[in-house]
């Protein structure tokens, strides 16, 4: 039996799948939750064969989620999504993940890549790869990407010049220049790409 812990903030889509899922004779769901940290608990608890986790999701993303499992569990993680991007494949792949697959897929094609990473292989869904071997390359440089890379996690660009060593109206240029490239009106809107596309 191929037992399942799902996660999704979606509670209709969640409780569907489920249900379907439970429609299999060899899977069974064990648990479900709605947000990432729950579904970390769940696998500790619980021990399943495979997590399938919802990319988008509060208190820990799917990305994240999967880091906190792999650190303690040896659960095959699957991650569903809507919006699959090139660079949240690869850190999807970093993080040690087993299957990719959008929330378009049918739930006995789902079955069935469950079943092949049960037996120890590995799903990417090919529109999702070959639109990661295909990525446009990265427009901005590398002291471009150490402040945008700093915007996620430091409040201010004072704060941001502090940690790079450099005059905070240097990391302004810097971040006018990334916003620029990327055609957006804010840092935070070019940290968010940055990180979108792989590039940070």
């Amino acid at each position: 039996m191929i037992t399942v812990v799902l996660a999704d903030d979606e509670d209709l889509i969640r409780g569907a799948l489920a249900a379907l899922l439970e429609l299999e004779d060899d899977i069974t769901v064990l648990e479900q939750v709605s947000d990432g940290e729950a579904a970390v608990a769940a696998v500790a608890r619980h021990r399943p064969a495979i997590a399938v986790l919802d990319l988008e999701m509060p208190r820990k993303d799917g990305v994240a989620a999967a880091e906190a499992i792999h650190r303690t569990q040896d659960t095959a993680v699957v991650l569903v999504t809507r919006h699959a991007r090139p660079g949240v494949l690869k850190r999807a792949l970093a993080a040690g993940i087993r299957g990719f697959v959008p929330k378009t897929t049918p739930a006995s094609r789902l079955a069935s890549i469950l079943r092949d990473i049960h037996a120890g292989g590995r799903y990417i869904d090919p529109e999702i790869a070959a639109s990661a071997l295909t990525e446009d390359a990265c427009p901005l440089t590398a002291r471009e990407l150490d402040v945008l890379r700093l915007t996620l996690r430091v409040p201010t660009v004072s704060a941001i010049a502090d940690e790079v060593h450099l005059a905070a109206g240097t990391v302004r240029n810097y971040l006018s220049s990334a916003m620029t490239k990327l055609g957006v009106a804010t840092r935070h809107e070019a940290a968010r790409i940055a990180y979108d596309e792989g590039w940070i």
